[in-house]
Protein backbone atom coordinates (compact mmCIF):
# COMPACT_ATOMS: atom_id res chain seq x y z
CA UNK A 1 0.00 0.00 0.00
CA UNK A 2 1.35 3.37 -1.01
CA UNK A 3 0.68 6.39 1.22
CA UNK A 4 0.98 9.72 -0.55
CA UNK A 5 3.79 11.92 0.83
CA UNK A 6 1.38 14.65 1.94
CA UNK A 7 -0.64 12.16 4.02
CA UNK A 8 2.51 10.59 5.48
CA UNK A 9 3.83 14.03 6.42
CA UNK A 10 0.52 14.93 8.06
CA UNK A 11 0.50 11.66 10.02
CA UNK A 12 4.08 12.22 11.13
CA UNK A 13 3.20 15.76 12.21
CA UNK A 14 0.25 14.48 14.27
CA UNK A 15 2.36 11.79 15.93
CA UNK A 16 5.05 14.33 16.86
CA UNK A 17 2.44 16.74 18.20
CA UNK A 18 0.90 13.97 20.31
CA UNK A 19 4.28 12.78 21.66
CA UNK A 20 5.01 13.64 25.28
CA UNK A 21 7.31 16.59 25.80
CA UNK A 22 10.15 16.70 28.25
CA UNK A 23 9.26 18.51 31.44
CA UNK A 24 11.23 21.70 31.85
CA UNK A 25 11.93 22.58 35.47
CA UNK A 26 10.54 25.96 36.39
CA UNK A 27 12.04 28.29 38.94
CA UNK A 28 10.49 28.77 42.37
CA UNK A 29 9.53 32.36 43.18
CA UNK A 30 8.66 34.28 46.30
CA UNK A 31 7.37 37.85 46.37
CA UNK A 32 5.76 40.06 48.93
CA UNK A 33 5.30 43.48 50.34
CA UNK A 34 3.36 45.24 53.03
CA UNK A 35 3.37 45.64 56.79
CA UNK A 36 3.34 43.47 59.90
CA UNK A 37 3.53 44.25 63.61
CA UNK A 38 6.80 43.06 65.08
CA UNK A 39 6.46 42.06 68.74
CA UNK A 40 2.81 43.11 68.52
CA UNK A 41 3.52 46.84 68.50
CA UNK A 42 6.29 47.89 66.08
CA UNK A 43 5.03 48.43 62.52
CA UNK A 44 7.54 46.90 60.11
CA UNK A 45 7.42 47.56 56.38
CA UNK A 46 8.81 44.90 54.07
CA UNK A 47 9.23 44.18 50.39
CA UNK A 48 11.06 41.42 48.56
CA UNK A 49 11.23 39.25 45.49
CA UNK A 50 13.33 36.20 44.84
CA UNK A 51 13.82 33.52 42.21
CA UNK A 52 15.41 30.11 42.74
CA UNK A 53 16.50 28.77 39.36
CA UNK A 54 16.48 25.04 38.60
CA UNK A 55 20.31 25.07 38.75
CA UNK A 56 20.15 26.22 42.41
CA UNK A 57 21.18 29.84 41.88
CA UNK A 58 19.11 32.50 43.63
CA UNK A 59 18.56 36.17 42.85
CA UNK A 60 16.36 39.00 44.00
CA UNK A 61 16.23 41.79 46.54
CA UNK A 62 14.68 42.67 49.89
CA UNK A 63 13.92 45.72 52.03
CA UNK A 64 12.82 46.15 55.68
CA UNK A 65 12.00 49.42 57.47
CA UNK A 66 10.90 50.14 61.02
CA UNK A 67 11.11 52.68 63.82
CA UNK A 68 11.20 51.76 67.50
CA UNK A 69 11.92 53.65 70.73
CA UNK A 70 15.68 53.56 70.00
CA UNK A 71 15.86 54.59 66.35
CA UNK A 72 14.89 54.19 62.73
CA UNK A 73 16.22 51.27 60.68
CA UNK A 74 16.14 50.74 56.95
CA UNK A 75 17.90 47.83 55.27
CA UNK A 76 18.22 46.71 51.67
CA UNK A 77 19.83 43.52 50.42
CA UNK A 78 20.45 41.15 47.54
CA UNK A 79 19.06 37.62 47.71
CA UNK A 80 21.80 34.99 47.59
CA UNK A 81 19.87 31.91 48.71
CA UNK A 82 16.30 30.68 48.88
CA UNK A 83 14.61 27.55 50.17
CA UNK A 84 11.03 26.46 49.57
CA UNK A 85 8.33 24.26 51.04
CA UNK A 86 5.67 25.14 48.46
CA UNK A 87 3.24 22.49 49.76
CA UNK A 88 3.00 24.48 53.00
CA UNK A 89 3.51 27.96 51.46
CA UNK A 90 6.85 28.50 53.18
CA UNK A 91 10.03 30.19 51.98
CA UNK A 92 13.35 31.08 53.57
CA UNK A 93 15.09 34.15 52.10
CA UNK A 94 18.76 34.86 52.71
CA UNK A 95 21.18 37.40 51.36
CA UNK A 96 23.66 40.16 51.89
CA UNK A 97 22.84 43.67 53.05
CA UNK A 98 23.68 46.25 50.40
CA UNK A 99 22.62 49.38 52.29
CA UNK A 100 21.77 50.18 55.90
CA UNK A 101 20.44 53.53 57.11
CA UNK A 102 19.90 54.03 60.83
CA UNK A 103 20.24 56.76 63.42
CA UNK A 104 21.07 54.16 66.09
CA UNK A 105 24.85 54.42 66.58
CA UNK A 106 24.89 51.04 68.34
CA UNK A 107 23.23 49.09 65.50
CA UNK A 108 25.96 46.55 64.66
CA UNK A 109 24.95 45.48 61.13
CA UNK A 110 26.26 47.11 57.95
CA UNK A 111 26.36 46.62 54.20
CA UNK A 112 28.14 43.34 53.46
CA UNK A 113 26.62 41.48 56.43
CA UNK A 114 24.40 38.43 55.94
CA UNK A 115 20.70 38.76 56.75
CA UNK A 116 17.63 36.55 56.38
CA UNK A 117 13.94 36.07 57.11
CA UNK A 118 11.19 33.56 56.42
CA UNK A 119 7.67 33.99 55.08
CA UNK A 120 4.39 32.11 54.90
CA UNK A 121 1.82 32.34 52.09
CA UNK A 122 -1.36 31.00 53.69
CA UNK A 123 -5.11 31.19 53.08
CA UNK A 124 -5.36 31.71 56.86
CA UNK A 125 -3.19 34.85 56.58
CA UNK A 126 0.31 35.58 55.34
CA UNK A 127 3.12 35.88 57.88
CA UNK A 128 6.73 37.10 58.00
CA UNK A 129 9.59 37.28 60.42
CA UNK A 130 11.81 40.24 61.14
CA UNK A 131 15.32 40.04 59.74
CA UNK A 132 17.85 37.78 61.39
CA UNK A 133 21.60 38.21 61.39
CA UNK A 134 24.76 36.16 61.94
CA UNK A 135 24.97 34.69 65.42
CA UNK A 136 23.79 31.19 66.25
CA UNK A 137 23.33 30.67 62.51
CA UNK A 138 26.67 31.46 60.82
CA UNK A 139 25.47 32.65 57.39
CA UNK A 140 22.46 33.26 55.17
CA UNK A 141 23.33 30.10 53.22
CA UNK A 142 23.26 28.07 56.44
CA UNK A 143 19.87 29.62 57.23
CA UNK A 144 18.48 28.56 53.83
CA UNK A 145 20.01 25.09 54.17
CA UNK A 146 18.64 24.52 57.70
CA UNK A 147 15.07 25.55 56.78
CA UNK A 148 14.14 26.08 60.43
CA UNK A 149 10.39 26.48 60.99
CA UNK A 150 9.28 26.38 64.63
CA UNK A 151 5.95 24.76 65.49
CA UNK A 152 2.88 26.96 65.41
CA UNK A 153 4.58 29.50 63.12
CA UNK A 154 6.47 30.80 66.15
CA UNK A 155 8.27 34.12 65.67
CA UNK A 156 6.32 34.91 62.50
CA UNK A 157 3.99 37.88 62.47
CA UNK A 158 0.66 38.27 60.65
CA UNK A 159 0.81 40.56 57.63
CA UNK A 160 -1.59 43.43 58.40
CA UNK A 161 -1.42 45.02 54.93
CA UNK A 162 -0.06 43.51 51.75
CA UNK A 163 0.55 39.94 50.71
CA UNK A 164 3.10 37.21 50.19
CA UNK A 165 3.19 34.73 47.30
CA UNK A 166 5.24 31.51 47.36
CA UNK A 167 5.38 29.45 44.14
Amino acid sequence: MHIPRAVAAAMLGLSIAAAPTLAVATPHTVTGGGWFLYAGSIPMQFGFSGVLEPNGSASGSFHHFYTDDVGTYEMWGDVTCLAFDTANGRSWVGGVLTKVITNDPEFPFRAGDDAWFRVLDSPDGDRSTAMGFVGIIPSSQAYCDLRIWPDGNARTHPVTRGEITVR
